[in-house]
């Protein structure tokens, strides 16, 4: 059963994990909310579900790139 968990989802497995844990160094190292702590395990749940599903990075940062710099080109 572990092992199939793994094979499946690993990467959403250790984004949890790894926003449990910063969650908890926050909480006990500073006055954070509750709410921070859920956006963290969310950011990591979403980065390791990106990772089990291989679509490729968050933000298209190459289309974006062309993008300014084709907008803010000084020099036409």
């Amino acid at each position: 059963m572990w092992k199939e968990w793994w094979s499946s989802g690993s990467g959403r497995i250790i984004g949890v994990t790894a926003g449990i844990f910063f969650g908890f160094l926050y909480l006990f190292v500073g006055f954070w909310d509750m709410l921070f702590f859920a956006l963290l395990v969310f950011i990591g749940y979403v980065v390791g579900k990106q990772k089990d599903t291989d679509s490729g990075p968050l933000l298209p940062w190459r289309r974006l790139s062309e993008w300014v710099m084709d907008r803010w080109r000084p020099f036409r």
